[in-house]
Order: structure tokens, then sequence, then C-alpha cells
């Protein structure tokens, strides 16, 4: 069993790209620097992307679970297990995706919240062509949960009951919404996929995909063709009857009212005359679901989810907000410094670094010294040279002095004897009687 709670990303600076993922029609829209959302022909890995996609709430089981604040938290993750199993008959021999969040409209005495469990067989028969291009994908959201995303950027206002309905080509679904904050979500037999075989199914034969879903992206239920606008309304009708059940149960089950605001819209574009269609047969107020999310694009129309994932991308991305409940279980490789690869080599090398380090240091020494030796030897050459020489200049001066010395003597000697006969001279000629 895999057991997700939301927690709260880190700021990724080197994230230059958000890329949107449709896996059911393998479309994908890209959002860089440039600021404009914009079709992506084939997925790619880098780390600079930052990749979203949704799972569709078909795929899901979901219910809501009430606890009491006695429960500790650290037994939290456990209980809800439990009532997971026990509340879905899940399966006991199988291990489910079980992610869950607390509403934030829980009482004094229970805490409410809601839990999504996916089969993981399915995420990775779904993801794993995708993972295998991209290598991760940072976020998965299940569609119903994408709508907070309007609220949280204050795009509706989030006061009462708003329901919306959407339809894509595999999945059809009805969620509501109260104060701003998930309540509850349905799927219904009326994906567009569903709808083109209904319509071939009361028409009797098979007709061109492509030119029905172009009547039905241009005209709706306001179509030219008379045959084609009067088995869509029939199909339409088995539509609202099946939401008008389902507003039905939500407002028992959930104490509502009323339901606010409906909001309809599809993966293809808004679809003519449906919003008068569903207030005639509802009797409740209804809009296009199709908002102004401040991005720019040159496609003439994008699928809603791609905008509401591109949303969640960017504010995951900057640390603004989370996603709720995140069921990606094709996480990006940490760093590789906290892989258990890498702190293994890092543990290693770290160890054998201080293995080292002792003889490092006496070799160091060693070099050191004997570094120190040869250059003391060489100055104690080139002192040599120096001494030796002057010992020769100095040999060469006593030889000098030595002969100057002998010369001094025998000077001497000539001036002693002169001085003596000078003398003598001079006593005979001054004192001779």
């Amino acid at each position: 069993m895999f057991f997700k709670k939301s927690t709260k990303k880190s700021n990724k600076s080197d994230i230059k790209s958000v890329i949107t993922i449709d896996p059911y029609i393998n479309k994908y829209y890209s959002y860089g620097s440039d600021g404009f959302l914009t079709p992506l022909q084939k997925l790619g890995y880098s780390k600079s992307n930052f990749n979203v996609s949704y799972i569709s709430n078909r795929e899901i089981i979901s219910t809501t679970v009430y606890l009491s604040r006695s429960i500790p938290e650290e037994d939290l993750t456990d209980v809800l297990e439990i009532k997971a199993y026990e509340e879905l008959g899940l399966d006991q021999a199988k291990d489910y995706l079980i992610s869950y969040y607390e509403a934030k409209e829980s009482s004094e005495s229970e805490r409410e919240f809601h839990l999504f469990v996916v089969d993981p067989e399915r995420m990775h028969e779904l993801f794993d062509p995708i993972n295998t291009e991209t290598k991760f994908i940072d976020l998965i959201i299940p569609a119903p949960l994408l709508i907070k995303k309007v609220y949280d950027r204050e795009i509706l206002l989030g006061n009462g009951v708003d329901g919306f309905i959407y339809f894509t080509q595999n999945d059809a679904f009805v969620a509501l919404y109260r104060n701003g904050e998930y309540l509850y979500s349905k799927s219904i037999d009326f994906s567009l996929e569903q709808m083109y075989d209904r319509y071939c199914e009361a028409l009797g034969e098979k007709v061109n995909e492509e030119v029905f879903f172009t009547t039905l992206q241009n005209e709706g239920l306001k179509a030219t063709d008379p045959v084609f606008r009067e088995h869509m309304s029939k199909i339409f009708g088995e539509l609202f009857i099946a939401i008008n059940d389902i507003v039905i149960y939500a407002k028992r089950a959930y104490n509502l009212d009323t339901i606010d605001h409906l909001y309809i819209g599809s993966s293809l574009d808004p679809i003519i005359g449906l919003n008068e269609y569903s207030q005639s047969y509802l009797g409740l107020q209804s809009s296009e679901f199709n908002f102004d999310y401040n991005i720019e694009t040159n496609e003439w129309y994008i699928d809603q989810l791609h905008y509401l994932m591109l949303l969640y991308g960017l504010d995951t991305i900057s640390g603004d907000e989370q996603a709720p409940v995140d069921l990606s279980i094709f996480k990006r490789p940490p760093p590789f410094i906290y892989r258990p690869g890498g702190q293994f080599l890092t543990a290693l090398f770290l160890s054998s670094s201080l293995a080292l380090v002792y003889p490092v240091i006496y070799l160091v020494g060693t070099y050191f010294n004997e570094t120190k030796i040869y250059i003391l030897g060489k100055e104690e050459h080139d002192l040599s040279k120096e001494v030796s020489k002057y010992k020769k200049i100095l040999s060469e001066k006593k030889k000098k002095i030595k002969e100057l010395d002998s010369k001094i003597e025998n000077l001497t000697k000539i001036y002693d004897a002169k001085s003596k006969t000078l003398i003598s001279i001079y006593d005979k000629k001054v004192n001779y009687n």
C-alpha cells in the first residue's frame, strides 16, 4: 500500500519551463520564460522542465472520512488507511495508492478528510510511457482538484456552492465546491467519446468522428442539421437527468440548500447552447467553464485542465501553493549526493580521505624536507665555490704580503747600514778632536 500525503514543495530556481501533459490523448503544452503557453509536439527529458499531469475522476475512488480529534497525529495515516479499505470496500489483498488532505471546514469535535485512492497498476499503465520520455513527473493531480486553483488565484470568489461539469475525451465529471473548498465529485457516462458512440447508436450508423466533433464544437446544440440537433438534445437530456440525480444526492449528503452557480466546459470548447439547456433543465444559473487565467497563447482554445495544471506548476515552483493531493509515483531523482549510490561513494571517499590523512601528512613532510635539503645543498655548493674563490684571493694576497715583507726587511737592513754610516761620518766631522 502506498500512502501519500501532500507536503510543501521547495523552490526550484533551476526550473525553466512547465510542461502540462494530458496522458489520455497525448497532448502537451509548454510554458517557458517567454510567457506563452504553446503546443509541444514531443516530450523529452530535461532537468529544467517541471512536468505536471492529471488523472481523470473516472480512475479515482474517493470518499470523505470523519475522524475524532482525539486520534494522535502519528496514528492518523494508519487510521485513514483502515477507513479507506473499510468504507470503499477495497480488495484487502491489493496495495493501493492512497492520498488524502484535510478539509478546512472541520468541526470542533471531528476532522474531515478527503481520500483519493488509485490502483498503482493503472498508474503505471497510464504514465509509464510518459515517464519513459520525461524520466520523471513532478505532479499528478486528480482532475476535480485542479478546479481548486480558480479559487486560489481568486478567479472565482468562493462564496457559496459552485458546481462544475467538464467533458473530456475519456471522462465527464461533476465537481462541487463550497466556499472555495472541494466537496464532492462524480463521473458520469457522458464523455465526448461516449457521446459520439451514443449518437452513432441513435443514428443507427457509424458517422465520421471528426465531422461529429467539429459540428459539436462549432455549432453545439444549435446545429443547423436537424438530425444532429435532435439526437444531441436527447443525449443531453439523459445527461442532465444523471446530473440532477447527483445534485439531489449531494444536497442531501452535504446539507446543501442550493447550488449557487454551475460552470460547464469541455476539452474541445464550450458547447454552444449548453448553458441555456442547463438552466432550463436544472433551474440553475449556468456559465461557461472558460476563464481568463492571464496567460498568453496563440491558440484559439486550450483545454481548461492544461491552464489549471500550469497554474499548479507555477505556484509549486514558486512555493506559494501546493497541490492538495499529488499522486505522482514518478518523482525526479534527488541530487546525486542524496541517492544511495551517491551517499555510498561520498562515505567511501570521506573514509578513504580520512584514512590517507595520516600517511599523507608524513609523505608531505618527507617531500618538504627533501626539497629543503636539496635547496640547502644547492646553496652549499654555491657557497663552496664562493669560499674557494676568496681562499684563492687570500692565498695570493698572503703570498704578495710575504714578498713585500721580505723586501721591507732588506730595505730596512740597507737603511740601517746607511744610517749608521751617516751617523758615524757626522760624529767624526763634528766631534773629532
